[in-house]
């Protein structure tokens, strides 16, 4: 591949990863489909620019989940929904005073709601403190603290 198309499509993949960013905070701007194809540009370019974007803190599991059919949790679909209805809800309020654009305004809400409702549901990443605890003290060698662990949780 050519250094110019190499560059450029690290380019392009480099300010999607930036539009995304806005997106998280300007619901209309949608930040998965900048994200993907941040994440194709860097596929075709930079295998070092990908593992950053697959293995970020912030995007990394949700394009991985989102790549991979496993959905979005209820909770960041629940928050999505409301940060963009009150976004939206506060600019046909107070901000647009043309019709029209209200009208575009609440069909781009209605469409982005409607993808995110059918966007299957995936469990959450959350873990429960027993969870957390079982598993960190699985990955130490005190076995006898882990039996000691349950016995006091089975109590409980």
């Amino acid at each position: 591949m050519g250094d110019v198309k190499r560059m450029f499509l690290i380019g392009v993949g480099t300010l999607c990863v930036a539009m995304a960013v806005v997106g998280i905070f300007v619901p209309i701007l949608p930040t998965t489909p900048f994200l993907l194809l941040a994440a194709v540009c860097y596929g075709r370019s930079s295998q070092r620019f990908l593992h950053w974007l697959l293995t970020n803190r912030w995007f990394g599991a949700y394009i991985q989940d989102y790549r991979a059919g496993r959905g979005l949790p209820l909770i960041q679909k629940v928050l999505t929904i409301f940060a963009l209805w009150l976004t939206i809800g506060l600019s046909v309020a107070f901000v647009v005073s043309q019709w029209w654009l209200r009208l575009a305004l609440l069909g781009i809400a209605v469409g982005v709601t409607t993808h995110l409702v059918r966007i299957k549901t995936a469990p959450s990443r959350d873990r429960t403190v027993y969870e957390r605890t079982r598993a960190a003290l699985a990955s130490c060698e005190r076995r006898p603290a882990l039996a000691e662990y349950e016995a006091v949780a089975e109590d409980e």
